[in-house]
């Protein structure tokens, strides 16, 4: 289960397998497979390329890969300050803040800003949920890169849509008419 997802906590595989985290705990460290937090920093170790646009404390979640002006992915556990006390459900800037801040990551550029973003929001996160986001390029026009974005919990859709980044934002407004130009 961890070569499929390295990020799986203690706790998701006791859940899984129907044992005890100290079940978990031990033979983990029997087989010496390191916990969760070393596996992701691993992994995110194992990028090709470094952040440009904001410093990694500014992203929402853990980059987990990156491949400037191509793709990147982040992960981001669902906390009790993520969510509505009432229904447990994150809250959609969370969500939104996820894929955009890995969208103006993925850029190589000193600085860059979301120009629009077009998501819909296909299913409820709830508390305790990872969420999987993916930025890929898709198209370039000027200063404007056209984006297309996926957050996923456990194989499922939970936000899908474009963003577009400017890598000049002093000129945000002469390049950026409409959507048609950004394809």
């Amino acid at each position: 289960m961890l070569e499929q997802n390295p990020f799986a906590t203690d706790e998701q595989l006791a859940e899984r397998f129907g044992v005890s985290v100290a079940t978990i705990r031990l033979d983990r460290s029997a087989l010496h497979i390191p916990e969760a937090r070393e596996r992701i920093r691993r992994v995110a170790s194992d990028r090709q390329d470094e952040l440009r646009s904001l410093d990694e404390q500014e992203l929402i979640g853990r980059l987990i890969k990156l491949e400037l002006n191509r793709y990147a992915e982040s992960e981001l556990t669902v906390q009790p300050v993520h969510v509505f006390r009432k229904t447990g459900i994150v809250r959609g800037h969370i969500l939104f803040a996820q894929i955009n801040s890995l969208a103006t990551a993925l850029m190589d550029a000193d600085v860059a800003l979301t120009a629009k973003a077009e998501l819909r929001f296909y299913r409820p996160v709830r508390l305790g949920d990872n969420v999987r986001a993916r930025v890929d390029v898709i198209g370039e026009h000027g200063d404007v890169v056209r984006c297309r974005a996926v957050s996923q919990v456990n194989s499922e859709i939970a936000v899908q849509g474009i963003v577009w980044v400017h890598k000049d934002p002093a000129n945000l407004g002469a390049d950026f008419m409409d959507e048609g130009e950004a394809r």
